[in-house]
């Protein structure tokens, strides 16, 4: 694994937790611009990170937010499920950069960093929110407890590595969620 934190919560309400992964995103993608970090290991992290959480939503939250909450329907956990995808295709470039101090890591970093931050914006805004207003409280916090353990469990799987990434794109590709370009 890697040197860097990225957490690991056991219990809260699930949109805390969401909000918490999705600034510290905003936090590991800050480092991963950052020239004077190592960003290697950032991009190690910040793998991690995603991949579990992503996963870890797709598998629990977005089934129970969209049962739970009428705002929530499946056009906005379709696109969820399209964005992930588009992240990991991103990140995966990322990964299969041999150096951190190329244009081509730059361009890569910068492409992803603009795709994680439209995702955050827009699940904060069309999933998130609402949730927050028509889910009840104990629910919140048992999918909390739940997101968090299996988070927890991909990260210690090392579910950010690049093997992984690329099969998690396959299958999205095959899934028909990636455009061709």
């Amino acid at each position: 694994m890697t040197s860097i934190d990225v957490g690991r919560p056991v219990s809260g309400d699930v949109i805390d937790l969401i909000i918490e992964d999705h600034q510290l995103f905003e936090r590991l993608l800050r480092q991963l611009r950052d020239t004077t970090q190592d960003r290697d290991a950032v991009r190690r992290a910040f793998a991690a990170v995603l991949i579990a959480h992503g996963e870890a939503e797709e598998e629990l939250v977005y089934p129970v937010l969209r049962r739970k909450a009428a705002d929530i329907g499946e056009h906005e956990v379709e696109h969820g499920h399209e964005e992930h995808a588009e992240g990991n295709e991103a990140l995966l470039k990322v990964l299969e950069l041999k150096g951190t101090d190329t244009q081509a890591f730059t361009d890569a970093v910068e492409e992803l960093s603009n795709l994680v931050a439209h995702h955050i914006a827009e699940e904060e805004l069309t999933i998130l929110s609402p949730a927050r207003e028509e889910v009840g409280e104990r629910v919140r916090r048992d999918l909390g407890e739940r997101f968090a353990a299996r988070r927890n469990e991909l990260i210690d799987q090392d579910c950010g590595s690049v093997d992984n990434v690329r099969r998690i794109v396959a299958d999205a590709a095959a899934a028909g969620l990636l455009d061709e370009e």
